[in-house]
């Protein structure tokens, strides 16, 4: 079993920065892809990139450049830092860690709002 917990959410202006967390209750980055996804009002889970074991980062095409995954081996955690952040952007955000084989594991996700 593994535990996420996500933080880092909350309410941030127009072209503002956060930088959410998610942080592992074991060592697992060996042998997980983690990935970032998010979930508008009324709309479907969209995925928004992932770091893979080996530590390459791959992200949806409309985020490049405003979106970066980062990770602390060290400290178990993973982080995604949104830059020039739009009210589109509004979502609860989930980790999620996903192995080669077998079962995956979600967060309890953090709500992130972008408005004035």
């Amino acid at each position: 079993q593994v535990q996420l917990v996500e933080s880092g959410g909350g309410l941030v202006q127009p072209g503002g920065s956060l930088r959410l967390s998610c942080t592992a209750s074991r060592n697992i980055f060996r042998f997980y892809a983690m990935n970032w996804y998010r979930q508008a009002p009324g709309k479907q889970r969209e995925w928004v990139g992932v770091i893979t074991s080996g530590g390459t980062t791959t992200y949806a095409d409309s985020l490049k450049g405003r979106f970066t995954i980062s990770r602390d081996n060290a400290k178990n955690t993973v982080y995604l830092q949104m830059n020039s952040l739009k009210p589109e952007d509004t979502a609860v955000y989930y980790c999620n860690a996903k192995p080669a084989r077998g079962d995956d594991y979600w967060g309890q996700g953090t709500q992130v709002t972008v408005s004035s």
